[in-house]
């Protein structure tokens, strides 16, 4: 399978290159979102792409938002991504994009953590609380909460940590008006996909959305949803294994990657985790093109 790292349109402007996805401005309108083989882990992006990675993403992004349309809008124009630039340029198109509406994003990407899990649990052993939402004692690695919590973050700018701030902060980024549509609609969507990815045999631990406005002020969802690049899917077949031995289950992503980078050693010192990243072996690069792989086999059959 041949892999796509950086793409290099030359019918359209160049909007934004982030770690994944390939950002083409298509009128004054509209956005060509292409999405790379590219692969991030600790934000920063590996010079190895994960072959049908993109094509991955964005057909599991279609399947949910085929399945989430009517909770709230999405970003998809329903046009093909191919008639927007030319026949040699198709290539580099076809089956990893999406051409949607261009909107005014909010500056807030919604978590939504239905167990307790990454820093989410990090968090809680300090506080017993997570964003400022408290939660009840005695829970361990992988709990299941509760209610699913809503967790907002600060967007960062390129190649810096999100930052996890509390649903009052987020008030004052947006208002409460749209905070509490947000927070009222991230929680309604990953209801619907948990029980959703449930009945396939996968929890979706936690997972993030983004928004944007359109020139009427409606709340649309957009970017990618649900992915294993957004999202900790774990299979359900091993959480009570996993969760009894105060571990997380293997999750369906780049943790494979980020497991090898972390005991790597570079003339005998770990990585840093600044660029640039060491090289990944084929091996790695396999195993976790086969954990996407297996994601979306799972969910969609």
């Amino acid at each position: 399978m041949t892999a796509l790292h950086t793409t290099a349109l030359q019918s359209l402007p160049l909007l934004a290159r982030g770690k994944v996805r390939d950002n083409y401005a298509v009128g004054d309108d509209r956005i060509l979102m292409i999405a790379s083989d590219r692969l991030s882990a600790f934000d920063v992006i590996m010079g190895e792409p994960i072959p049908g990675k993109g094509e991955i993403l964005t057909e599991m992004a279609l399947w949910w938002f085929a399945r989430l349309g009517h909770l709230c809008p999405n970003h998809l124009t329903g046009q093909a991504p191919e008639s927007a630039v030319t026949p040699a340029e198709a290539a580099q198109v076809r089956g990893r994009s999406m051409l949607v509406k261009r909107l005014q994003p909010v500056p807030v990407e919604a978590v939504v953590r239905g167990y307790l899990a990454g820093s989410g649990w990090k968090e809680y052993q300090d506080s017993r609380s997570v964003c400022g939402v408290p939660l009840p004692a005695g829970l361990g690695n992988a709990s299941e909460l509760p209610e699913p919590i809503f967790t907002p973050a600060a967007k960062a700018a390129a190649g810096e940590h999100d930052e996890n701030i509390t649903y009052e902060r987020m008030v004052e980024i947006v208002g409460p008006v749209l905070a509490a549509k947000i927070r009222d609609t991230s929680i309604a969507l990953y209801k619907t996909a948990a029980d959703i990815a449930r009945a396939k045999g996968l929890i979706i631990a936690d997972t993030k959305f983004e928004f944007g406005l359109d020139k009427d002020g409606t709340l649309v969802l957009m970017d990618e949803v649900l992915t294993p690049d957004s999202s900790r899917y774990w299979p359900a077949g091993d959480y009570a294994a996993a969760r009894a031995a105060g571990t997380n289950p293997p999750s369906f992503d780049k943790q494979f990657v980020r497991d090898w980078l972390e005991a790597v050693r570079i003339d005998g010192q770990p990585w840093n985790k600044k660029p640039p990243a060491p090289a990944l072996p084929a091996e790695v690069i396999e195993k976790t093109a086969a954990k996407y792989r297996e994601a979306l086999q799972r969910l969609t059959g």
